[in-house]
């Protein structure tokens, strides 16, 4: 299966690298003309992952045009940028793996809903999980979840990206998967802000516990399934996620925490903390929805501009309830 790769930053750069390991070349698309040049000419992607040596085999390109004739594409952009760069495919049929987490602010839509409506023909999947691009690109253990409703598609793209420290686990929970990954790049956020704040480890392990209540309510209520959401894509990928400052999203929170300011913090990023979009869109869907999701209220208000001792302080004040 002859794959390639729309996105150059550290995530995009990283599967390549796994997807060029059994010797088959990888062609990468991206945008930055340094990123192109430096994987080309060094085998290297210096602004987005650095200090990793990359396979020869891993080409880039900056024209689009050069993807046709490809088998599969991982989809690995910004998402609120999915849109727009689909539609520059043009129509295609060919399996799209959807690596992006999160939910388009334009139309509260999941990424799989948004790739369907752009391209209606092609078979869509959903890869999501507990990964740190670097250690991915360093070839250390990693397991992920590869979600496809076509069982026939998803047991063919599993085999294509297997390696023996890469592991993708198929599911045709493709909601499950999504909303998994979207969900636990905010209460990154908000786990970040409990190490900003020297609140300590008990706070942090009560954080990740009713932040996964969160998101099984509002992933049940979305129709993603229990056991999807205490798998890889959901509780793997929030505990990675809540506990490193290798991740954008909580290394976000840690610096507001500390102080800063976040719309300041968020401008001077080259790279993008997706729980940041995230957390208005998911807020605005649980209210729609009748669902409580008070730790991610919680994020929007910290992004609005409200201090973190005035946010902590009011989650704690909230009414003594029964867990379940």
């Amino acid at each position: 299966m002859k794959i390639g790769v729309i996105g150059g930053g550290a995530w995009g750069t990283a599967l390549a690298q796994v997807c060029a390991s059994d010797g088959e070349p990888v062609l990468l698309w991206a945008r930055e003309e340094d990123v192109v040049a430096g994987i080309n000419d060094r085998h290297e992607n210096s602004l987005f992952l650095p200090g990793i040596a990359l396979s020869p085999l891993v080409h880039a390109t900056a024209n689009v045009g050069a993807l046709a004739g490809l088998e599969a594409l991982l989809v690995v952009t910004p998402a609120q940028h999915l849109r727009a760069v689909l539609g520059a495919l043009g129509a295609v049929k060919i399996p799209l793996v959807l690596c992006a987490k999160g939910i388009e602010a334009a139309s509260c839509a999941l990424m799989s809903e948004v790739a369907a409506e752009v391209q209606p023909e092609a078979p869509i999947a959903v890869l999501s999980g507990p990964t740190f691009a670097h250690e991915v690109a360093a070839g250390l253990p990693t397991a992920i979840t590869l979600a496809c409703e076509d069982k026939n598609v998803g047991a063919a793209l599993s085999q294509r990206l297997a390696r023996p420290t890469f592991r993708p686990y198929v599911s045709t929970d493709v909601i499950g998967a999504e909303i998994g990954g979207a969900v636990k790049n905010v209460l990154a956020i908000a786990c970040g802000v409990v190490e900003g704040r020297a609140l300590g480890q008990n706070a942090r392990a009560a954080l990740i516990s009713r932040g996964f209540a969160e998101m099984s309510r509002f992933g049940l209520a979305r129709g993603a399934r229990a056991e999807t959401l205490s798998g890889l894509s959901g509780l793997g990928d929030l505990v990675l996620t809540c506990s490193s400052t290798s991740s954008r999203n909580f290394s976000l929170g840690k610096a507001i925490g500390e102080g800063g300011d976040a719309k300041t913090l968020l401008a001077d990023r080259r790279t993008v903390a997706e729980g940041a979009f995230t957390a208005p869109v998911l807020a605005e869907a649980a209210r729609k929805a009748g669902i409580d999701m008070p730790i991610t209220d919680a994020v929007c208000a910290l992004l609005e501009g409200a201090s973190a001792a005035e946010v902590v302080g009011n989650l704690l004040a909230r009414p003594l309830r029964s867990e379940h």
